[in-house]
């Protein structure tokens, strides 16, 4: 059953109560006309609870806007919700990607995550090509994706508001890589549920990587606000050595904006419950507001903490992944690279939470703490523990 308004409501009743599922929320298509965001696609859902969140269709029906009763929560960079068309992941040295990052998820991938690497293409049996040049992060969050239906769907008297399409990155002679994502959001509710599936469509082995690239802005990220995270050990840092302290900030206590600050990164080893969910979440106890990221250890094992506190561009990230921070050449050197053969996929199920309150951030960090705890100092050491990963892991389904 469905609950709008704080009541339970059925589906008859609600149907009587106006003349179109519009008035309480619905997901409808538009289109985004001025400036640098001109003539990208965008859906808008509406849950009827006050969440409220935009797909950026034509960037690889990444999250975009999330607010919830009007209070912000995703993450916009200066560079806003640029159109693919403007795009040069070549640009920069590789770092093109950095003018058009912005909003709630950015997606890494679909054969590369993290920092600028070339590796042999001799998988491509294509003599000319003699190396493959991977941008920052990859190339599938600038790739308008195909809409194959979205609207809005009763089972009973539960209504499903969703989206589905299917984004390509592919070259002649280079990978033909399929994601087919689906989201979905319950009428009356507070979740966004994201169901990938990247499938090897093309005939050479393919390597695949992902990293989720959950972003949050203010005010969900404030000073005061924390990171809760059931984390088994604290593995790496991009700050760590003599400057580990110099900056005053450390991973799970949130400062205000700061002038000249360096970007920071963390691995974090998670445990999962037994379910094999790992849930991470930023919340602000002061306004009562929080966002909590559901992940699985099975499909993604890894998992990122990027704190960007310069101001004008503050924002914390929450980034499950399927490989270590180490990136791409470290992951060929251990035999921990994916490679797909044709047909086979990868599966990725994935729940973002709003928290709108103090009940719903308790019982957040309630179940996150009876996963495990987390290091009481603002400052762990890094133990250099990167845990082997399989290279094929659950989820790899063959012809």
């Amino acid at each position: 059953m469905t609950t709008l308004y704080g009541r339970p409501i059925v589906r008859r009743d609600l149907a009587a109560r106006s003349g179109a599922l519009a008035a309480f929320g619905g997901v409808r298509l538009l289109e985004l006309c001025d400036g640098v965001e001109r003539g990208n696609r965008m859906l808008e859902f509406r849950t009827g609870s006050g969440l409220r969140f935009t797909v950026l269709l034509d960037r690889g029906m990444d999250l975009a806007e999330c607010e919830h009763n009007g209070r912000a929560i995703g993450w916009h960079s200066p560079a806003g919700f640029r159109n693919p068309a403007l795009h040069e992941p070549e640009g920069e040295g590789g770092l093109g990607f950095l003018r058009s990052f912005s909003g709630l998820l950015a997606t890494c991938g679909l054969d590369h995550v993290g920092f600028m690497a070339e590796e042999p293409a001799d998988h491509y049996n294509y003599g000319p090509r003699h190396t493959v040049r991977h941008a920052i992060h990859g190339r599938v969050s600038m790739v308008p994706a195909r809409l194959t239906g979205y609207g809005e769907r009763w089972e009973g008297d539960r209504c499903i508001l969703w989206a589905e399409g299917v984004v390509r990155q592919a070259a002649l002679f280079g990978e033909n890589l399929v994601l087919v994502r689906r989201i979905e959001a319950d009428l009356g509710g507070d979740a966004i549920r994201l169901s990938d599936r990247v499938v090897n469509e093309g005939f050479y082995p393919t390597p695949h990587m992902v990293c989720y690239h959950f972003n949050i802005g203010y005010p969900v990220l404030s000073q005061g606000s924390r990171y809760l995270a059931p984390i088994a050990d604290v593995v790496w840092a991009s700050h760590a050595g003599d400057g580990y302290r110099r900056s005053g900030v450390g991973y799970r206590t949130m400062p205000e904006p700061q002038p000249r600050f360096h970007e920071q990164v963390w691995q974090h080893e998670m445990a999962a419950a037994p379910d094999g969910v790992v849930p991470v979440a930023l919340v602000n106890d002061a306004l009562g507001l929080g966002l909590m990221v559901d992940s699985r250890k099975d499909q993604l094992p890894c998992f990122y903490q990027w704190q960007n506190f310069q101001a004008g561009a503050y924002a914390l990230g929450i980034e499950p992944a399927t490989n270590h921070i180490l990136g791409h050449a470290y992951a060929r050197q251990q035999g921990e690279l994916a490679m797909l053969d044709h047909g086979e996929e990868r599966r990725y199920d994935l729940t973002l939470h709003v928290l709108p309150g103090a009940e719903a951030i308790a019982a957040a960090e309630a179940r996150i703490r009876a996963i495990a705890g987390q290091p009481d100092t603002e400052f762990p050491a890094p133990s250099g523990r990167h845990l082997p990963l399989a290279a094929a892991p659950q989820g790899t389904i063959r012809p």
